[in-house]
């Protein structure tokens, strides 16, 4: 087996340094990041504001880390700086991302790609382990995702049948709101887990119905974009 080169025997050690300088400097600097955009994204709200969004605050917290990631690449190259503004307005102006979140997600593999492109390998690893522990986190956060019905029961006596009604809903964990009582039919704003079936609800609804003349029908009502 032949020695190395002794050019790479004399960079190598630099190179390493290097790396490890730099990996040393992210672990400072994305903890504080982390820190200081989730100071600012769980601000007191005051009285009257409208109520913050997940997504939102994930965003803040996420933009963050890429933030401070950007600068360790830029660090004082001017030249790095421009390819990274004429990298970002390729996401600004070609994709159309509906979700602030998956934008941020979106700079955050261009900030590794960037890493990688000026061979700070060792800052691409810690930051993209870092960047999954954070996501993790704060995706812990968001809501369970739910879908919307108008849910709609004819029956010979709506008015005998809504204690069950409601009942069944409580059980399969559906959140509503009666619209309307009438002599045939009643009706609920209904908002049920995402993986829940109406097909189910809709037995147990029929189970408890008298003489056979109950009818469930669920109405879907897509969200407004």
């Amino acid at each position: 087996m032949q020695p190395p080169p002794p050019e790479l025997a004399q960079t190598l050690p630099q190179v390493l340094e290097s790396h490890f300088d730099m990996v040393e400097r992210a672990v400072l600097a994305l903890p504080i990041a982390t820190a200081l955009g989730s100071a600012l994204a769980f601000r007191p709200r005051r009285r009257g504001t409208p109520a913050r969004s997940a997504p939102v605050i994930e965003t803040q917290i996420v933009l963050a880390v890429v933030g401070a990631t950007v600068m360790l690449v830029v660090g004082s190259s001017l030249a790095r700086a421009f390819g990274i503004v004429g990298a970002a307005n390729l996401i600004r102006y070609r994709a159309k991302i509906d979700d602030p979140k998956d934008a941020v997600v979106m700079l955050s593999t261009l900030s590794m790609g960037l890493c990688c492109g000026v061979e700070l390998y060792g800052l691409a690893l810690f930051a993209t382990v870092f960047l999954l522990a954070v996501l993790w986190a704060v995706e812990s956060i968001e809501p369970e995702l739910t879908k919307h019905f108008e849910l709609k029961v004819t029956a010979g006596d709506p008015a005998a049948l809504r204690g069950d009604i409601e009942a069944i809903l409580r059980r399969y964990h559906v959140k509503f709101e009666l619209r309307s009582l009438g002599q045939k039919e009643v009706v609920y704003d209904s908002e049920l887990p995402l993986h829940t079936r109406t097909d189910r609800i809709a037995n147990a609804i029929l189970s408890v119905g008298k003489n056979g003349d109950t009818e469930v029908a669920w109405d879907e009502k897509k969200a407004k974009k």
